[in-house]
């Protein structure tokens, strides 16, 4: 079983004694290499290619013999290791803690690094594993051992194999050409070990090389049309001409495709839709003012694609704007450590679809994990917004952004 408890003070000292350790890195600080040193060594754990199911431990401010290095842990170090998890160059993110706890009478910070149940891990395209006390890039054997390993633990759904459809039905195109260059290193793409089938497994496109049968990944980023197999894979766009859903219908939009053209399309109904004004009177220079901002609509209709449950559901995304406000609405509620009371706080974020999540970092769609809803309120409030409004229930989110806050009607366009 995979360790997941907190390490005593007396199991970390052990740890830091133990000089040829495979399940312990030691760094004296932050300085010079060691944040990329780092994050190798967090890719390394998670990938756990020796299969211990144990978590891994960094030190930072101890020395290679394991005596105290005498770096001082503050808060601003403490923040600088957390954000290696989410930061986006680790991906899938890893399950990990930080701490600074007491160790031989001086402060010290630990990261313990859970295996992950998703593995390959890759920090910045390149797969780092352990062996014995040292870090090493995965050969195309070790890649092939760690996809394997995916078929024995509880899978999210969006790893899960789905037995309908054939590897014919993903995009080599698309993979290769779009997806590829993106997720793996260029010196490592250089390779030419790596058959087609070993690429789709790695980047858990396909179950594996030994069973070549789309995941549901694999669907959603590389198919035509994932909704042939996925039936909810896919975002509704209506514009009321109004600001009741019983008012007349300006424009209406099925959207489907791989996620990438997906997002895509569904943005360009947002833009064509997002006027903008042009005040040419209060100042020397024009004022140009969008209805919403463009970030935040980006932010929240992205984080609804990422996060809904695509499993069980016929549901489409569904993008409702009226004259006065815009609803978006994501099919599964709060998964995870996020519940409705401390949804949209900073701090909570988990992952229904933790491939998918990798999937869409991969292809430029998100830039940093859990700052979505961050990011949008930041716009909103910029442009005299309200704070977007959530409601969470057990089978879907709902959110929605109201018109700017001037005094006025909101801005109507002909």
């Amino acid at each position: 079983m995979t360790r997941t408890d907190r390490y005593t003070d007396a199991e970390l000292e052990a740890l830091l004694a133990d000089l040829e350790s495979e399940t312990c890195e030691r760094k004296e600080s932050l300085a010079g290499s060691s944040p990329d040193r780092l994050r190798e060594a967090i890719c390394a754990f998670a990938n756990d290619l020796a299969d211990r199911r144990t978590s891994g431990v960094i030190f930072v401010g101890a020395r290679d013999d394991g005596a105290p290095s005498g770096h001082p842990v503050t808060d601003d170090v403490l923040l600088a290791l957390s954000d290696m998890k989410s930061d986006g160059n680790i991906l899938p993110p890893p399950t990990m803690s930080v701490e600074k706890r007491v160790l031989r009478g001086v402060p010290i910070a630990v990261v313990t690094v859970l295996p992950s149940d998703a593995p390959p891990v890759r920090y910045r395209g390149r797969i780092w594993i352990r062996v014995g006390p040292r870090r090493a890039i995965a050969s195309a054997q070790d890649e092939r051992v760690l996809s394997e390993k995916r078929r024995h633990r509880d899978l999210s759904f969006d790893a899960q194999p789905v037995r309908s459809a054939t590897i014919a039905e993903l995009s080599r195109r698309r993979f290769e050409e779009e997806y590829l260059p993106n997720a793996v290193a260029p010196d490592i793409l250089a390779a030419n070990e790596r058959s087609y089938e070993q690429r789709l497994a790695a980047t858990k496109m396909i179950v594996s090389l030994d069973d070549p049968v789309p995941t549901v990944l694999g669907l959603l980023v590389l198919a035509p049309r994932p909704r042939d197999f996925l039936p909810g894979a896919y975002a509704q766009f209506l514009r009321i001409d109004g600001a009741e859903i019983q008012d007349g219908v300006r424009d209406e939009k099925a959207i489907d495709g791989p996620i990438s053209e997906l997002v895509r399309r569904l943005e360009e109904k947002l833009e064509a839709h997002n006027f903008t004004a042009v005040d040419f009177t209060s100042h020397p220079t024009e004022i140009r003012t969008p209805t919403y901002p463009l970030v935040a609509l980006q932010q929240v209709v992205r984080n609804a694609v990422m996060h809904r449950t695509y499993e069980g559901t016929n549901a489409p995304v569904r993008v409702t704007w009226f004259d006065d406000r815009i609803e978006i609405q994501s099919p599964g509620g709060p998964f995870g450590v996020v519940t409705r009371e401390n949804f949209g706080r900073p701090g909570y974020v988990d992952y229904r679809n933790p491939s998918l999540a990798e999937a869409m970092r991969v292809l430029g769609l998100v830039q940093r994990y859990g700052a979505g809803i961050a990011t949008a309120r930041a716009a909103l409030r910029r442009g005299n917004h309200p704070d977007p409004e959530f409601q969470v229930e057990a089978t879907q989110v709902r959110c929605t952004l109201r018109a700017r806050v001037s005094g006025a009607q909101p801005l109507r366009f002909a």
